[in-house]
């Protein structure tokens, strides 16, 4: 138990990190392009390059995962881990592989991962739209 609490404790640490530096370069870049645009397409392409960011940053997230389950061997034989690490990233919990018994606990550790980076996205994008959009988010 104390391995897979370690290996997961350094992914979730590794994910953080990937999402850190992702989302600093999409403020920064975000914060730079409002400033510069101000017509309504342009504000649209912020929000939808944004987006498009982050949603790369959790593909590299679930990749990580996926070959951290390679690699220590979670996912059964013959099964997707790049699949299986997707539906724990996501808690989808289709619940057509289950992980084998010496690594259960790395699934919901990819799912509060998971959980917690969606919603640091879900911020990003809402304080990207106040940048992008500050006349009508302003703050009163």
């Amino acid at each position: 138990m104390l391995a897979q609490i370690a290996i997961g404790t350094a992914i979730i640490l590794l994910t953080i990190a990937v999402h850190s530096v992702w989302t600093v370069l999409v403020h920064h870049v975000a914060h730079w392009q409002a400033e510069r645009i101000r017509h309504f397409r342009g504000r649209v392409y912020i929000m939808v390059g944004v987006v498009a960011v982050l949603m790369m940053a959790h593909f590299v997230e679930i990749f990580i995962w996926s070959v951290t389950y390679a690699v220590v061997g979670v996912t059964p034989a013959g099964k997707s881990d790049l699949y299986f690490a997707f539906v724990n990233y996501t808690t989808l919990g289709y619940g057509d592989i289950l992980p084998v018994p010496a690594w259960q606990l790395l699934g919901p550790m990819t799912a509060a991962s998971g959980i917690l980076l969606f919603g640091w996205s879900t911020a990003v994008i809402m304080q990207v739209l106040r940048i992008a959009l500050p006349d009508t988010y302003a703050t009163k």
